[in-house]
C-alpha cells in the first residue's frame, strides 16, 4: 500500500440515472492524480463492447482497468453459466486486489448488478468489504445496490433520472454515453 495514511472509504454509486461508472471513473481518476494507486474491475462489461473511457484510461498512470464478461447483456432471471462464472472470477480478482497491498483505490463497476441479478453472494461481497486492510478505498456501482450495503458505506449517492434520452427513443451517444 502505498497511502496508508487513512481508512479508506466505502463508496456505493447506485440508481436509475446516468453516470454511476462515470462518477467512479472521476473519482479514480481523482485519486491517480494524487499518486494513488487504482483499479476498475468491470464485472458484467465483456472486451467486447468498447467503452471511450477505457480507451482514455490507458494513458493515465497508476490506473489499471481489468474487464470480466462476456458479450451481450446479463438478463436477470436468465442467467448463463458463463455469466455466473466471469462474476466469480470477478469477485476473486477483486478480493486479491483489495488484499494484494498494491492498490489503494479498487472501483467494482456493475457488482451492486451482479449482486441485484445473483452472480454473486452478498456474503461474499460483504465479506471483500468488512475484511479490507486499513487504507484501502472501495467504490461500487450499478443499479439496485443492496440496502444492506448502505450500512457498510461511508458514502452512498443515487443518481435519479430526472429526463432520461431512451425515455424517448434516443439511443446511447458515442462518446456522451459509452
Amino acid at each position: 500500500m502505498l497511502h496508508n495514511h487513512d481508512t479508506g472509504r466505502v463508496i456505493i454509486f447506485t440508481g436509475d440515472g446516468k453516470g454511476k461508472t462515470t462518477a467512479a471513473i472521476g473519482t479514480g481518476v481523482r485519486a491517480a492524480g494524487h499518486g494513488l494507486k487504482v483499479i476498475m474491475v468491470m464485472f458484467m462489461k465483456g472486451v467486447d463492447y468498447v467503452h471511450g473511457e477505457i480507451q482514455a484510461l490507458r494513458d493515465i498512470p497508476n490506473f489499471e482497468v481489468v474487464s470480466f464478461g462476456q458479450k451481450g447483456w446479463v438478463k436477470k432471471g436468465q442467467l448463463r453459466s458463463i455469466d455466473i462464472k466471469q462474476a466469480k472470477v470477478a469477485l476473486d480478482f477483486c478480493r486479491d486486489a483489495v488484499n494484494s497491498n498494491a492498490h489503494d483505490v479498487i472501483i467494482f463497476d456493475e457488482a451492486n448488478s451482479a449482486l441485484d441479478c445473483g452472480l454473486i453472494s452478498f456474503e461474499e461481497l460483504s465479506d471483500i468489504i468488512i475484511s479490507r486492510p486499513k487504507g484501502v478505498s472501495i467504490i461500487l456501482t450499478g443499479r439496485n445496490a443492496d440496502l444492506r450495503l448502505f450500512s457498510l458505506a461511508d458514502i452512498v449517492t443515487e443518481m435519479n433520472p430526472v429526463k432520461y434520452n431512451y425515455e424517448r427513443g434516443i439511443n446511447a451517444q458515442k462518446g456522451l454515453d459509452y
